[in-house]
């Protein structure tokens, strides 16, 4: 199952590129994500609680940032088991970053591929659940720039240092925290996409 489409942000692309890779933020716009834990600069785990048609679902999810290519791309592998049942969530995320004026057009691409009890629901229902949860992350994700880009946490370490091998050296802090008027559902610090 692939999910992808865009969202217009009114912020120059250095910016969203580093709120985007701020996982805290990013965990705060995701509906259902608590608890998360940054393993180290490249990997952290949370735990996804969700409802699909009729039933709940409760996630232990561990994701990987496998690319940063400031400021235009971030890829990240996502695994996820379900508590309680038989099952496996795995996908490949894709974000990709575009200038258009003074604002960003953000593209992204999910890969998703679910088994088990979840997986038997069928596809419908699932790219449904898919759909609904992305239109929620996109008003959170606006929600956040609408007033202004959320403020710079000079607490963090920046994984894009880690992952960038081209300035030879480490990168100066980039993370972000979150603006006024929107809330974390998540603790911690690091990447997401």
């Amino acid at each position: 199952m692939i999910v992808s489409g865009e969202i217009t942000l009114p912020a120059p692309r250095e910016i969203v590129f580093q709120v985007l890779q701020d996982a805290p933020f990013f965990a705060s716009c995701v509906e259902g994500v608590r608890d998360l834990k940054e393993i180290d600069a490249t990997h952290y785990d949370a735990v996804l609680h969700t409802k699909v048609a009729y039933m709940t679902f409760t996630f232990k999810v561990s994701v990987e940032v496998t690319r940063l290519s400031p400021p235009e791309r971030i890829e990240a592998k996502i695994e996820g088991t379900p508590l309680g049942i038989v099952g496996r969530f795995t996908a490949v995320s894709t974000t990709d970053l575009m200038d258009a004026g003074s604002e960003t057009v953000v593209k992204y691409a999910i890969d998703a591929n679910i088994t088990g009890k979840l997986g038997s629901m069928g596809q419908p229902v699932l790219k449904a659940k898919a759909k609904e949860m992305e239109r929620k992350f996109a008003e959170k994700m606006r929600a956040a720039f609408a007033s202004r880009p959320p403020l710079p946490s000079p607490q963090s370490k920046s994984a894009a240092g880690d992952l960038d091998q081209s300035s030879g050296g480490p990168k100066p802090d980039t993370r972000f925290r979150l603006g006024e008027g929107t809330g974390s559902s998540g603790s911690g610090s690091g990447t997401g996409s």
